[in-house]
């Protein structure tokens, strides 16, 4: 059975690799701004998330399928979105230094909660069988940088393409304090949310393991 990652992530890669696995990666072609502006008004943080890593996963199912990969004989293919949830307002990838320096005016000392979408499919025989998808929060409290500290993160330029404009597992954990929740969702996938919705759509994580 084929694991496809739908994502570009470093990060959500090397976490499933620690864990056991050897993922496809097929990145989706998803415009994810349009597919967050085609929701209806008001639609809570959590499925704002999880609709973002339905349509990744549900574009890279349907380009296999298009190209009859062998891969889609028996396959599960999962998308990932995460999305900083501050003072109501969700904040994904700060593309620029000038953002990025905004955001962490806002939630250093503070906390937000770190949000990550997940959509399983699992595919037989080039079809869609089934699928699950949740959302798994966890609460990140930030320290406050020193102003030198905080302009050389930005110069590294780690956290302008990565949700909330921070890492847990790279320069920016120097800068969490701690955690309320599962550290490999903060990271970008889940393990025990993922575990679970593998299960829902028929798959035992212990099959994936390399080498089982």
């Amino acid at each position: 059975m084929e694991f496809v990652l739908g994502s570009a992530s470093p990060a959500r890669l090397q976490v499933l690799r620690s864990a056991g696995l050897t993922p496809l990666v097929r990145v989706s072609d998803v415009d994810e701004d349009a597919v967050a502006a085609a929701l209806p008004p008001g639609t809570a943080p959590e499925a704002v998330v999880t609709a973002l890593a339905r349509a990744k996963a549900q574009s890279v199912a349907a380009a296999l399928i298009a190209e009859s990969a062998d891969a889609v004989a028996d396959c599960v293919v999962v998308g990932c979105d995460s999305m900083l949830l501050v003072n109501g307002v969700l904040q994904g990838k700060p593309l620029t230094p000038e953002v990025a320096r905004a955001r962490w005016a806002e939630m250093a000392g503070g906390s937000a909660d770190l949000l990550t979408g997940h959509s399983v499919l699992r595919i037989r025989d080039s079809a869609v069988t089934a699928e699950a998808a949740d959302c798994s929060g966890t609460t990140v409290h930030f320290a406050k940088p020193e102003p030198e500290e905080l302009d050389a993160y930005l110069a590294s330029g780690e956290p302008l393409q990565v949700a909330g404009a921070f890492t847990l597992d790279g320069r920016g954990g120097w800068f969490v304090d701690r955690i309320e929740g599962d550290p490999s969702s903060v990271i970008g996938i889940g393990l025990p949310l993922l575990r679970r919705l593998l299960a829902g759509v028929g798959v035992g994580v212990a099959q994936l393991w390399v080498g089982t």
